[in-house]
This record gives C-alpha cells, sequence and structure tokens, in this order.
C-alpha cells in the first residue's frame, strides 16, 4: 500500500474509545492552535493548552476558539513551560505532546531528559511525511530536527525510525534513499562512505525493514530523466523510492523548507522513537501541517501498540 498523498489518509485513522488528549506545550501559537481545534472538530483529540493563560486568551479570542472546549495549565513568566506539558503527560492527563510556541531546543531538551522518563532503547528521531505536487506518493524526510549530524549508528535508527513511520502508513517494504551529494563513494566525503556501508550492512544483516540504496544524488531520487542521462540504473529514480535519509540535520531541514517555500509541499511529522507520541512541526508552519501531525502521531501511535500486542 502506498498513500498518493494526504487527502486520503484519514482512512487509517484508527477507532478509538475517546479522544487523544493532546499537550500543546506554549498555547499561544496561532496555527498550533488552528491545527489543534481542527484535530478537535474531526473528533479524534481533546486540547489541553499549556502556557501562559493571558497570552492564549488573546489568541482563542483572535482565532474566535475561545468557546469551544479545552483544559488550560498556567504556567507563569519563566516558567519551563515544556516541563509543564511533560509533567501533565506524567500526571497521566495527556496522550500525545506537542510543541507550540517554544523554541525547539527547550522542548527537546526536556523531552530527552534522562530524568522525564520518556525515553526508549531507541533513538528520538524526526520523520516528516511530505506530499510534493510532482511526486506520486507520500515521501519521508529524516532526520530534519534532532539529530545535528549523526554517526554511523545513529544513521540506522534514522533509517529504523524512518522504515517504521513508513509501515504504519502502510507500506510493506519502504524504500529508502541515503542523500549524498553524489552518487559515487568518493572517500573525502564521509556521508558516501557511510552511505556505502549502511547498504553493504542491510543486504548482508538487515537492521531495519526495508529497502536501502545509496549514496544517491538528489537529481537521481527525484527524476527518471536524470537517471537516463546520468545512465545511472536505478529502478526506483523518479517516483520509487518512499523516503530520503539526509546526511544531516541540516541539509534536511533547509531541503524541507525549500519544498515548502518554493514546491507549495504539504506537510507533517513527528518524533519517533519516545514512549509517548509527539508532534513537532516548525512554528512558522501552516494550520494544515500542524493538523496532520496529529493524525501521523494517532496512527503511528496505534500501530506500534498493535506491533507490541502481536509480539
Amino acid at each position: 500500500m502506498e498513500l498518493k498523498n494526504f487527502d486520503n489518509i484519514l482512512s487509517l485513522m484508527p477507532k478509538l474509545d475517546q479522544p487523544k488528549r493532546v499537550v500543546l506545550a506554549g498555547s499561544d501559537g496561532e496555527n498550533m492552535l488552528k491545527g489543534l481545534f481542527k484535530a478537535q472538530e474531526a473528533g479524534f483529540v481533546q486540547p489541553v493548552l499549556v502556557g501562559d493563560r493571558a497570552r492564549t486568551m488573546v489568541m482563542l479570542e483572535k482565532l474566535g476558539l475561545e468557546k469551544e472546549p479545552y483544559t488550560m495549565v498556567e504556567t507563569h513568566p519563566g516558567h519551563d513551560v515544556a516541563q509543564a506539558a511533560i509533567d501533565v503527560i506524567h500526571a497521566s492527563e495527556g496522550d500525545i505532546l506537542m510543541r507550540g510556541n517554544i523554541s525547539t531546543r527547550r522542548f527537546l531538551m526536556d523531552l530527552m531528559s534522562k530524568e522525564n522518563g520518556l525515553r526508549t532503547d531507541r533513538l528520538m528521531t524526526h520523520v516528516s511525511l511530505v506530499s510534493l505536487p510532482e511526486y506520486p506518493k507520500l515521501l519521508a524526510l529524516s532526520d530534519m530536527t534532532v539529530i545535528i549530524k549523526p554517526d554511523l549508528n545513529q544513521k540506522k535508527e534514522i533509517i529504523r525510525n524512518t522504515a517504521d513511520a513508513l509501515k504504519a502508513f502502510g507500506y510493506e517494504n519502504p524504500k529508502l534513499a541515503l542523500l549524498s551529494l553524489v552518487e559515487k563513494v568518493t572517500f573525502h566525503m564521509q556521508d558516501t562512505v557511510e552511505a556505502q556501508a549502511l547498504v553493504a550492512e542491510q543486504s548482508r544483516k538487515p537492521f531495519a525493514d526495508c529497502e536501502l540504496w545509496g549514496p544517491i544524488a538528489y537529481d537521481l531520487i527525484l527524476s527518471k530523466e536524470a537517471a537516463r542521462l546520468k545512465n545511472y540504473d536505478c529502478p526506483y529514480s523518479g517516483g520509487g523510492f518512499d523516503g530520503i535519509i539526509a546526511p544531516d540535520l541540516s541539509t534536511a531541514n533547509t531541503l524541507v523548507k525549500s519544498w515548502l517555500i518554493h514546491a507549495h509541499a504539504t506537510t507533517c511529522g513527528a518524533v519517533v522513537g519516545a514512549k509517548i507520541p509527539v508532534a513537532l512541526t516548525s512554528r512558522s508552519a501552516a494550520e494544515e501541517e500542524t493538523y496532520l501531525s496529529l493524525v501521523f502521531c494517532t496512527i503511528l501511535d496505534a500501530w506500534r501498540k498493535k506491533q507490541k500486542e502481536e509480539k
């Protein structure tokens, strides 16, 4: 199964006994609130707003949402909003954590802190799902938020988490491309050497439930014509790949923002590898992106629970 775009993504939504309580850390973010309340209108979440009450009320009134049902957890100036949101999760009063109008660094520091107990034996990484106008299906991209410059072992975890996310969306054997500047191994370009090593290990002793290809340049991932002109023999060029693994965070972050601005892409994103679902989008993300990120979290959470039950 492959998802062509986000239009039919709701068909994968699990049947819930009750809506998921989404704890929004930094509750005065405009588009975060819009996406969150849109998800509530769709019937699968309940908002728990954590942040400055006065600023949040001003924003809710501006958006015409002040009369909608929600729970408010007030924090005072100087208080760690991310920690307050995590405390709500620990008090069993929330199911999904969502980054709101606070910095990514502050949010991730608390999320990844050992003291907060939200880590698992898996590395936390971020996975984006992207709908590009000229690409025939949804495309995953990782990691654009958490791991700045991953080493070889961290790249394995990024690959595993990306493959899991795609499998949660029905991709049976995800095809992942290890992005590099060039498609030939060049020993002064460490990422090409690591890509070769990862592909060889995956072929010999698989560490993730997917197929790997790389190193491979961007044009060869997206364009059949580029592959033809360069005589590059790859059956997945120009529409067959399900995800891209970037060599570092800067590359992935720049790539997805370029897609958003210049290609008018639609994206959503979540942190994979934590004990709880974590919706994480840019503070400049559109309402639709924040909404779809909550859909992403809900579907991924149901898939993970099903995997545990089947073991």
